[in-house]
Order: C-alpha cells, then sequence, then structure tokens
C-alpha cells in the first residue's frame, strides 16, 4: 500500500477546495454574448448602462438596446427624430437599436403585449439582459421592467438578469446595487450617446446622471461607476471587469 504523506493530503485538500470555490463562480467573459439592454425610451438604456455597453462592445460582445417606444406619444405624427436619435446612439456604442412598437406615455401591460414582448426578446436569443429597477416613477420604465421580468420567467430564467437605475429620485427610488461596473474609461462615449438624444435637452438631464455615476464611482473606488442589482434567481455571468 502506497505510504501517503501530509504533504499529498494538504494538496489534495487544496484542490478540491480550489474547484468547489470555482464551481461558485460567475461563468467567465472569454466566449461572445448577447447583451440586450431595455428601457422604457430612446436615451433611458443610454443614461442607465451606457458605460457598460460600451465595455461589452469594446470587449467584441454583441449588443441590442430595445426600446419599449420610439418616444412619440399616440396620436402624434412619427417624425422620425428620436428614431435618429437613438440610432445615433447605438453607433456610438456599437450597439443595434429596437423597438417594441409601444407608444410614450401609454404602455399596455397585459397577456397579449407580455406575449408579443416575450417572442421579441426569445427572437434575440440573449445571454444578459438588463431593465429598469420596478420601482420607478415612470409607468412607461415600470411596464418595460414588468415585460421583461415575465418573459424571463416564461424563457424559464435563460438568461441573467440584472436591474438599473436611471435619474435617481425623479425616477427610479430606492435602488441599492449588489453589483458595479467601473466605467470611468468609457464615460466619454457614454456622455456622448446620452447627448445623442438633442432633442432631449441632455445639458439639462445628463447633470443628474452623471452625478449618480460619480456616486457609484465612490462606493466602487474608481472615478465613475454604475451599479446594478443582480436578480437573486439570475445565472451567474461576469460583468466587465
Amino acid at each position: 500500500m502506497p505510504t501517503i504523506h501530509r504533504r499529498d493530503l494538504l494538496g489534495r485538500a487544496c484542490s478540491l477546495g480550489t474547484a468547489a470555490f470555482s464551481a461558485g463562480q460567475p461563468e467567465p467573459t472569454s466566449r461572445k454574448r448577447k447583451v440586450v439592454d431595455t428601457g422604457g425610451h430612446p436615451g433611458d438604456p443610454e443614461y442607465g448602462c451606457g458605460g457598460t455597453i460600451a465595455r461589452w462592445t469594446n470587449e467584441g460582445h454583441e449588443a441590442v438596446l430595445l426600446y419599449l417606444n420610439d418616444g412619440v406619444p399616440a396620436g402624434k405624427p412619427k417624425d422620425g427624430v428620436r428614431i435618429a436619435e437613438a440610432g445615433k446612439a447605438c453607433e456610438i456604442l456599437k450597439a443595434r437599436p429596437s423597438f417594441a412598437g409601444q407608444f410614450d406615455g401609454d404602455a399596455v401591460v397585459d397577456r397579449s403585449h407580455y406575449d408579443a414582448f416575450r417572442k421579441l426578446l426569445e427572437a434575440e436569443r440573449p445571454d444578459v439582459v438588463f431593465t429598469h429597477w420596478p420601482i420607478d416613477n415612470h409607468a412607461d420604465h415600470r411596464a418595460m421592467s414588468m415585460l421583461v421580468y415575465d418573459a424571463w420567467l416564461k424563457l424559464n430564467r435563460s438568461f441573467a438578469l440584472f436591474y438599473y437605475e436611471v435619474s435617481n429620485g425623479e425616477d427610479t427610488v430606492q435602488f441599492a446595487p449588489t453589483q458595479y461596473v467601473d466605467v470611468t474609461a468609457t464615460e466619454p462615449r457614454k456622455r456622448r450617446a446620452c447627448f445623442a438624444h438633442a432633442s432631449q435637452s441632455p445639458e439639462k438631464f445628463y447633470a443628474l446622471q452623471e452625478q449618480v455615476t460619480r456616486m457609484r464611482g465612490i462606493e466602487r473606488g474608481c472615478l465613475f461607476a454604475e451599479g446594478y442589482i443582480r436578480h437573486i434567481q439570475s445565472p451567474e455571468i461576469a460583468l466587465p471587469g
């Protein structure tokens, strides 16, 4: 019978411990991801997640910005202004725009819209989806959050689900991040993407979001950061950095 030395036992124990620890860690981002960032209106995903999306696309991952509406209320003429702005913002972030076809200020959440949205999201086959935190003062933001959540459940929680914040106090409330992404290097691109929505007075509204990003940076230990809440039942996946 071979002799087992104490050193061998310690080595085996360390190997088992490392394997157990690794099994509980987020999946690495070596393979290319499909990232879908949803928002109520053109501009919402850019304000809440623009720096993170830029980091994803810098690493070669595919990103889609999925807007609930095109920024035009029901009955108003569709002049294409906000669609064009969304296209420009997505170009800056190296993402693709997509629209769910609802109307600004008149979001509908019912069985038929749940089904239609699920099919739209399912067709994208995402690995990761970001959406609004549901405690929000804007009805369109809440609607998008519920549509995403229902789709996630119906699709058997097949993608990672993260919530983001936008215009804290004015829109998002009671938000306490569980994850952070350092966006110091990509904040200039985020700013450009937000300012691409020129019809929405970004010189006024970006100031609040910049304060939020600086605050999250202080919490994270960097200059600028974006904060997220990962759903407790979400598949594990590593965010950029």
